[in-house]
């Protein structure tokens, strides 16, 4: 069996039932996540071992953290513990023409102040075949930024692939902080993951003829984006989402991977959304399990795109699919016709 290893912050996620905006909410729902450990849940879902590095405080709510992720089969006999808080953050889900918003709360939490030395890569990262961050962990302070190099570094050392979701966040550092340490950070990387928005906001690097907002995507854009990306940093595969918005509740969903020059295509997917939260996670947790299983460019891609197109239709930010109900969509029964 294939190992991976994720490293990154769980937070305690609250949001208001249903539609309900944040000023009308008398009760919230709780679940938890975290970039990174959405991509071990997803994968453990897929039949991996994934297991998910954090801290956690000692506190009954870091155990609740803990207990969730082991109810979805992660490893977490690597997380340490210790520190004050668990990071919150609150969402409010879009309709219509009125958009999503999230609200952080994760200053000072056990991950953000946990030491580099808590974190022995060497034992952690024996007999792993993968390591997955994103740029939200390095964004959460210098010594994080530290952790993840030793971590980048041993996996080099000992030969295993790394994985890279650039994950911008603007409430955390800013471009030009992000630039530099994820720079640094950026060789030690097989496959780099981002979006149209991230590859700019890092690294200045745009796709060009394209507007988001009003859903128009440039292929030929697209592809120079992960061309560049490539050619700066030497990763081997790049991967974009595409994300097209008509509404909060309605997206057209594609992906490419890049790779030595040419670029392959999933198809793409009319989304209507119960949850966008996670969708980004569940794309990389598709291709790492599709990477690791060895298949080609666009059996991945299209498992990749797959997987997170059916996450935006479960609730919270975990993709709780199966292999199955994933290769089913990917070959092109998108009916959603009851299953007897």
């Amino acid at each position: 069996m294939k190992n991976i290893i994720t490293f990154g912050e769980i937070m305690l996620r609250l949001n208001p039932e249903s539609y309900k905006r944040f000023v009308q909410a008398d009760k919230f729902e709780a679940s938890y996540s975290g970039g990174e450990a959405n991509v071990a849940v997803s994968l453990n879902q897929f039949g991996m071992n994934a297991a998910f590095v954090t801290k956690l405080p000692s506190h009954e709510i870091g155990q609740s953290a803990l207990n969730q992720l082991r109810r979805f089969g992660v490893d977490t006999s690597y997380i340490v513990r210790g520190g004050e808080r668990l990071g919150l953050y609150f969402v409010e889900k879009g309709a219509s023409q009125r958009a999503s918003k999230v609200i952080y709360d994760r200053a000072d939490s056990a991950i953000a102040k946990a030491k580099p030395e808590e974190f022995d890569w060497n034992t952690i990262l024996k007999g792993a075949n993968w390591f997955h961050w994103t740029g939200i962990t390095p964004a959460l302070g210098a010594n994080m930024e530290i952790a993840v190099m030793d971590a980048v570094k041993t996996a080099q050392k000992l030969g295993v692939k790394v994985s890279c979701d650039l994950n911008f966040r603007k409430k955390l550092w800013s471009s030009e902080k992000a630039n530099k340490v994820m720079s640094e950070l950026m060789p030690y990387v097989d496959l780099c993951i981002a979006n149209e928005e991230d590859s700019f906001d890092v690294f200045g690097i745009k796709a060009e003829s394209t507007d988001i907002n009003k859903g128009e995507l440039s292929r030929e854009a697209y592809i120079s984006v992960a061309k560049q990306l490539c050619e700066r940093f030497g990763f081997k595969k790049a991967a974009i989402t595409l994300r097209g918005s008509i509404s909060a509740n309605d997206n057209n969903w594609s992906g490419l991977l890049f790779e030595k020059g040419e670029a392959v295509f999933a198809p793409n997917y009319l989304v209507h959304i119960v949850d966008r939260v996670g969708g980004g996670d569940s794309f990389g947790a598709g291709l790492i399990y599709s990477q690791l299983n060895g298949w080609d460019n666009q059996k991945s891609i299209n498992f990749a795109v797959a997987a997170s197109c059916l996450k935006h239709s479960i609730e919270q930010d975990f993709n709780l699919l199966s292999v199955d109900e994933v290769e089913t969509l990917a070959k092109g029964n998108a009916s959603g016709r009851v299953q007897r």
